[in-house]
């Protein structure tokens, strides 16, 4: 910090402030003083100039702090079996195979943090209380296992088996649901997701209880994150969501030992006073927990502010430095750049210095914050809490850049971290690195199980099934969407907005029907369920909207069903990742729609759509204006012409891709019957478009091909046919198929089937579950056709091209690869030699390549075209 006295220009002036303060401090004490310093903050804020940084100390002063209830002694022999038995579980992973892995330092700095968690605060499910969501920061895995170990949850088997779960005794990397699904509630390894996730599961447990869905609860969602890992813009880029929301649910937990993987998070500065600008700037509760109880006394005969002096000056890297280099370093390079603050320590031997502890290792501060955190009310809390990287591991990580990777120990370190923690392993079992745990009725035991039977039960523990079952209407339903147009043109898009509308009116589920938008609703036509539905603000509606003389006015609610997160792709999956795991978490299932431009889905938030597929959440995804020649205007960042590849990379993703109403119906009504009725863990990716045109009633018998990923929708019966193919299409492009088939039949008596290829992703997945190729379905459809068969879609080759290995004969295919541009549906079809012309030349190319047709004929027709 720089010393600005040379700048004062009235140093009288400033001694009076000072001597008013100390006034304060001696006669009224410190919460005055900070009171006074916070009403001064504000009233300069309202003129323009803010601070959003404190003095780099604890928030809660000595006499602010709650007291800890447990027993300290009992809490440390526990913590420190809890730390040995996940130092050996990844030692010993690594030395059955050293490309296995594994993280000891990230748990190593956040032990005491995840202990007072476990041991005073964190609620399992009962039968009369909801439990606290805990966001577990993926790399400290090893200690969440080692403590359920010692709970009796987890054996010594699994524990040997961690990273190997081939043959199902293993233990998974990193909180898995898909992998665990009894254990694990979130997958978090992804850095930022758990961030961004629990702030939108904390917005929709309020919008659960504000809507009567649940009751509501003190319970509360915990994330914990790394303080490197905030640098992704995941982490902090919906933290104005959670004040602006009010979310005093929401407690955000960072573990701030100044390291990422490679280095210092901040070398030059300090990360714990940046986190407070941020988080204080945008609303939250924060609160420092940056020093140990074996600075407080030196903190209190502070009274020239030397120590806090030195305290904001030294930076990070430096900080690094005094835990790596030990004791007599630090108070030579720390206490040592002042007689003075020498003279403090100077009846602390190094050894002592060097384990002044920092307040994240500090169970008494850490259980203040805690305490605080939960009993604040009407802002989300932030806790910071100073650790050390490696913490206990010596010489061997302790503070040093490599302590990230750190997975292998020598004996000599694994010797140094039993004696620096006394656990009760000696000497000639060291080197097998034993696991290490208590008699069932040791003191330790007994206490570790009844402080977790008195916050109900084991934790962590994931709900698979909600008690509440759901019984999905009939196909009747959506009669209408069955039936044709008519004359009248509408677009699959519309056509999915008059099913939403039919659905939330429905008076068994419709209550349960979550739309979501980013802020597109006007563009999908779904304004019309503002009114009816309303959407949801916490703080309801305190304006009369501009539009309120109108049929269709945007009406907010706190009873609102509709989620408009705003141009917000991350923030609505969030929202919709919560929604569709709310049978687990909540014991309440409920029925989500996300509905966007498909161009701006999986490739935007493609990390969001696998923590979707592996937190098991249900619910449907609707890739709106889907195409690469569908949202003509718009151009090439508009213009979807692979978000089916994507969707298809996700094993439990289910995707189509229909053109005509009553196949929107069908699948969508199928997926309800999956996700809702049956509780299958997939989810469903739907494309939709903005073209208008008629749709036909629809035919008899073909529902099961619509869901499988092929019928056939059409044949001509020439008597005197040239030739004969097979022309598959599906959403825009199948329109032009049909034209094709046409053309084929007019001008050159050439015969065709079309099918309408809902999904060539589901299509494929068939094909790899069979034995054999022709045990396929899309085989067994077209073994006993004609002729050669020819794909058109709107999206790359390789969408349709994935089939190939399944065809019966040759097969060709139409596809958009390459960037999109502007222009006419017409021309781009034509450009992208996807339109109805493009699939005549294919097919008579096919014919001609068989032998069927002579060259003379294609040329013609290329000369034409």
């Amino acid at each position: 910090m720089a010393d600005n006295s040379s700048c004062d220009q009235d140093p009288i002036e400033t001694q009076e402030w000072r001597d008013a303060m100390a006034s304060v401090l001696a006669n009224e004490g410190l919460e005055r003083a900070q009171f006074l310093l916070k009403s001064l903050i504000q009233q300069t804020g309202s003129k323009g100039f803010a601070s959003h940084t404190t003095p780099y100390r604890n928030t809660l002063s000595p006499s602010q702090e709650a007291a800890h209830p447990g027993d300290l002694a009992l809490e440390r022999r526990i913590r420190a079996y809890v730390r040995w038995n996940a130092m050996a579980m990844v030692v010993r992973a690594g030395r059955i195979d050293p490309d296995l892995g594994g993280h000891i330092g990230t748990f190593a700095s956040s032990a005491t943090l995840y202990e007072i968690g476990f041991n005073h605060f964190w609620r399992a499910n009962t039968p009369t209380q909801p439990g606290d969501l805990v966001y577990i920061q993926g790399h400290a895995s090893p200690g969440v296992y080692a403590r359920s170990f010692l709970e009796g949850r987890l054996t010594e088997e699994q524990l040997i088996h961690f990273r190997r779960e081939i043959d199902g005794r293993g233990l998974s990397s990193y909180p898995h649901p898909w992998l665990m699904p009894d254990y694990w509630q979130f997958p978090t390894v992804s850095m930022g997701l758990g961030p961004l996730q629990a702030i939108y599961q904390a917005r929709f447990m309020r919008y659960l209880e504000s809507r009567g869905l649940i009751p509501k609860s003190d319970r509360k969602i915990w994330c914990f994150c790394g303080d490197g890992e905030m640098d992704e813009p995941e982490s902090l880029g919906a933290i104005s969501v959670a004040a602006r929301e009010g979310l005093d649910n929401l407690i955000f937990v960072i573990n701030c030992n100044l390291q990422r993987l490679d280095g210092p998070v901040r070398g030059n500065a300090k990360i714990i006073q940046e986190f407070e600008g941020v988080f204080s700037g945008a609303g939250w509760n924060v609160l420092k927990v940056i020093w140990g109880q074996d600075w407080d006394p030196l903190l209190a005969a502070d009274d020239e502010g030397l120590l806090q002096k030195r305290m904001e000056e030294a930076v990070d890297g430096e900080y690094q430095n005094f835990k790596a280099k030990g004791g007599a370093y630090t108070r030579e390079h720390f206490f040592g750049t002042s007689p003075a603050l020498k003279k403090m320590v100077e009846s602390f031997t190094d050894e002592q210095i060097g384990r002044f502890k920092r307040g994240g290792h500090d169970p008494k501060k850490v259980y203040a914050a805690y305490h605080q955190a939960v009993n604040h009310k009407g802002q989300p809390t932030v806790i910071l809490a100073k650790t050390v990287k490696g913490y206990g591991l010596g010489s061997a990580g302790e503070a040093l850049n490599t302590a990230h990777n750190t997975k292998k120990l020598s004996i000599d370190a694994i010797r140094a971290f039993r004696d620096r923690f006394d656990i009760p392993i000696p000497d000639d079992q060291l080197e097998s690195v034993p696991f290490y745990k208590p008699a069932e009725d040791s003191p330790e035991m007994q206490y570790l199980k009844a402080q977790r039977a008195r916050l109900g039960g084991g934790y962590p523990a994931r709900r698979q099934q909600s008690q509440e079952s759901l019984t999905i209407p009939s196909l009747n339903l959506f009669e209408g969407l069955l039936k044709s147009t008519g004359e009248r043109e509408i677009s699959t898009t519309m056509a999915f907005v008059r099913l939403l509308t039919t659905l939330s009116k429905d008076p068994n589920i419709g209550a349960q029907v979550v739309p979501i938008v980013p802020d597109e609703a006007r563009t999908f036509g779904m304004e019309g369920l503002f009114r009816q539905l309303g959407i949801y603000s916490s703080k309801g509606q305190l304006y009369q909207p501009v539009d309120s003389d109108q049929v269709m006015f945007y009406k907010e609610s706190t009873t609102g069903q509709i989620l408009e997160e705003g141009i917000n792709e991350a923030g609505a999956m969030a929202s919709w990742v919560a929604a569709g795991t709310s049978y687990s978490t909540h014991d309440k299932p409920m029925i989500p729609f996300y509905i966007y431009y498909s161009m701006f889905g999986f490739q935007r938030v493609g990390d969001l759509a696998w923590a979707a597929g592996d937190s098991r959440t249900r619910g449907f995804l609707i890739g709106g204006t889907s195409g690469r020649t569908t949202l003509n205007g718009e151009g090439l960042q508009h213009q979807d012409g692979h978000s089916h590849l994507l969707a298809g990379t996700i094993p439990n993703c289910v995707t189509y891709d229909p053109t005509f109403s009553y196949e929107l119906a069908i699948i969508i009504h199928h997926g309800l019957k999956r996700m809702v009725e049956q509780c299958e863990d997939v989810y469903f990716y739907i494309t939709t478009m903005n073209e208008n045109y008629t749709h036909p009633e629809m035919p008899v018998g073909v529902e099961e091909g619509i869901i499988k990923g092929l019928y056939r929708l059409q044949s001509s019966d020439l008597k005197k046919s040239k030739g004969h193919v097979q022309l598959l299409g599906c959403g825009s492009i199948l329109r032009e198929v049909l034209a094709g088939a046409a053309i084929l039949e007019q001008e050159f008596s050439i015969s065709s089937d079309v099918w309408s290829a809902t999904s060539f992703n589901e299509l494929r997945r068939d094909g790899l579950l069979q034995a054999k190729p022709e045990n396929s379905y899309i085989y067994s459809c077209l073994k006993e056709t004609k002729g050669p068969i020819i794909a058109s879609t709107d999206y790359m080759k390789l969408f349709a091209d994935q089939v190939r290995a399944f065809m019966p004969r040759a097969y060709h295919v139409l596809g958009t690869d390459g960037f999109g541009c502007s222009d006419s549906r017409s021309a781009l079809r034509r450009y992208f030699k996807v339109d109805r012309y493009a699939v005549v030349e294919m097919a008579l190319h096919a014919l001609v390549e068989e032998g069927t047709l002579p060259i003379s004929i294609l040329d013609e027709w290329r000369m034409k075209f």
